[in-house]
């Protein structure tokens, strides 16, 4: 009997192990991927930022709900490494994850390239591109059936966007190392893609009344603030030469 077109596509991720790196609060991009990643049958494990992005991580966590939920500052020695070895122990394999986090310091943010602190710009790339390779060498080993990774780009990469700043030449290193593991991982029928999902907003709703807007921006948590300025310009999707596989 021929099963009816929404109950096949609900079953498409059945039975997928997936790990969602950067969410921040109910309105990340990360968390909306994570909540059709789970609608499609997969089975999360999720991370936060630190103590201070917990509790507003952890009760989206149980929503979802993910099966493995732990911290994760890519900036720490040894979390990430920690986190994978949970993924080993509680699943054995990985089938995709998705990498969505980003930072730069505020002065080299939205101030001019050229003028970007030799320890910011390191930061800036450590953190929102090099994070990602590390990920996909941590992830290689239990994809052994083939997988995919995922990582969040943004229009600034390939054009100047006024404000952008230094990330604009992190996630243009970003796209390329896309690229370069696309081209190494293929081969073990690992896809890699870098995405930019369009203008998201992912800031918190301000309240009514005079506490709109700046105020209460500075009220948020830190690590919500940093994901929010990136997600504002026009779709743009960049493709990377990789084999076509399929899940076996």
């Amino acid at each position: 009997m021929d099963l009816p077109q929404s109950q096949l596509l609900s079953m498409v991720l059945s039975g997928r192990k997936g790990l969602i790196v950067g969410i921040a609060n109910e309105n990340s991009i990360a968390y909306g991927c994570a909540r059709v990643f789970r609608n499609l049958g997969a089975e999360l494990g999720v991370t936060w930022l630190n103590e201070k992005a917990r509790p507003y991580v952890e009760p989206l966590a149980r929503s979802l709900p993910a099966t493995i939920a732990m911290p994760l500052d890519v900036e720490q020695p040894g979390q990430m490494e920690a986190v994978f070895a949970a993924i080993k122990e509680k699943w054995g394999r990985l089938d995709f994850a998705l990498h969505s986090i980003a930072f730069a310091p505020r002065q080299d943010l939205h101030g001019r390239v050229v003028e970007s602190s030799r320890e910011g710009f390191a930061r800036a790339m450590d953190i929102s591109c090099h994070s990602f390779v590390r990920m996909a060498a941590l992830a290689e080993p239990l994809m052994d059936r083939g997988g995919s990774l995922l990582t969040m780009s943004y229009l600034g990469a390939a054009e100047v966007v006024a404000h952008y700043g230094v990330m604009g030449p992190v996630k243009a290193a970003l796209e390329a190392s896309v690229r370069y593991l696309a081209a190494e991982l293929g081969p073990r029928a690992i896809r890699v893609n870098a995405v930019s999902p369009g203008p998201i907003q992912t800031r918190a709703a301000a309240p009514a009344g005079r506490d709109r807007g700046r105020r209460h921006l500075l009220r948020l948590p830190r690590e919500r603030r940093r994901e929010s300025h990136h997600r504002r310009h026009p779709l743009r999707r960049r493709r990377f030469p990789h084999p076509r596989v399929r899940f076996p």
